[in-house]
């Protein structure tokens, strides 16, 4: 046999061998990088948030994203696949960092449920510091018109009032789609009946604090776990003109089905992020739980001025700073507890009542 037939015979089975080496690299490969699956997606907005989550559920492991904020740029997950997302404060950060980590594609997210757990004001007519709200719905309050309070018709309550209506309690058409929107609720109704009876952190401070509100007022009470809804915007509003506002617009935007309670910055952009990504096939829009915790009244108590009731806020004078960030984990944890320890029924979807 020549060498040259010798070499045109034995080239099929030379091609043959590279293209199954080729083939079983390839696999290799793929299975070193299939997406790492995750159970929960914990999402906080700034440290003092994040923190209590750290120790009780093991989060030691780090993984860096592309896209996070430079002040929290990785996720940090243990071993039950339930991981924790710092997205930085107010709605830009929020947005930029959800939808970060549900475009990374070393992560599978869709069978993820998401918790965003954040410190919040809270209305002294519907809950107190330390209170948790696990809300249903979630209202933008920043979309709006707004005139000096001094330049405004005599016969307007408040110079705020819907993009291109002609005044106060118009709602408006929906045209930026991040206006509102509605959580499931059954996972609701889930997280509510598994944290009602979850034992709050409270202080001696936060208790003193409280005091100065009308007795038997939900104010005056020890914190509790409830279901009321959430309103946000970066401005940090404060006052009883401005938080009946806020109540009336909550009930203006959901149809009068919305309970206003607390307000906080970055909710509506977390969805938005998230809607975005379910359009995408990334996640489920309807695995999404928020839950916000009482860390200071949206206005003062009977004699006290606004201005003075937003400085007892803002300097932790009130003592509801850190029950509410503790509680945060207390409550959120024992939804994702739940989830981690009966995943074979929460995988599907909310589990059926028993």
């Amino acid at each position: 046999m020549s060498r040259r037939l010798f070499r045109h015979v034995v080239r099929p089975a030379s091609a043959l061998c590279a293209l199954l080496l080729a083939s079983g690299l390839a696999q290799a490969q793929t299975a070193a990088t299939a997406p790492r699956p995750v159970k929960v997606l914990v999402i906080s907005m700034f440290g003092p948030e994040a923190e209590p989550w750290i120790d009780p559920f093991q989060l030691t492991e780090s993984i860096p994203v592309p896209g996070l904020s430079p002040d929290y740029p990785a996720l940090r997950c243990n071993r039950d696949d339930v991981c924790l997302l710092t997205t930085g404060m107010g709605h830009a950060n929020a947005a930029a960092s959800v939808l970060a980590v549900t475009l990374d594609p070393r992560l599978d997210l869709r069978k993820t449920w998401f918790l965003i757990a954040g410190i919040a004001g809270i209305d002294p007519a519907q809950g107190t510091l330390g209170s948790a709200a696990w809300a249903r719905w979630l209202v933008d309050t920043g979309i709006a018109h707004e005139i000096d309070a001094r330049e405004m018709p005599k016969d307007w309550k408040t110079g705020y009032f819907g993009v291109l209506t002609a005044g106060p309690g118009i709602k408006p058409k929906l045209e930026y789609r991040t206006e509102v929107a509605r959580l499931n609720d059954a996972l609701v109704t889930k997280a509510l009946a598994l944290s009602r009876e979850v034992p709050l952190a409270d202080s001696p401070q936060a208790q003193a604090y409280r005091a100065h509100y009308p007795r038997n007022s939900p104010a005056a009470r020890a914190p509790a776990v409830i279901q009321c809804d959430t309103a946000g915007g970066d401005t940090w509003w404060h006052g009883h003109r401005l938080g009946q506002h806020v109540r009336d617009w909550v009930k203006l935007m959901t149809d009068g089905q919305g309970r206003y309670c607390t307000t906080q910055q970055e909710d509506n952009a977390s969805y938005n992020a998230l809607e975005r990504a379910a359009a995408a096939g990334k996640v489920d829009l309807t695995r999404l739980a928020v839950l916000r915790t009482g860390s200071n009244f949206d206005r003062p108590y009977p004699g006290q001025t606004a201005q003075a009731s937003l400085q007892a806020s803002t300097t932790g004078a009130t003592g509801g700073f850190v029950p509410a960030t503790q509680n945060l984990a207390r409550v959120g944890g024992a939804l994702v507890r739940d989830i981690v320890a009966h995943w074979d029924q929460w995988q599907n979807g909310v589990p059926a009542a028993p």
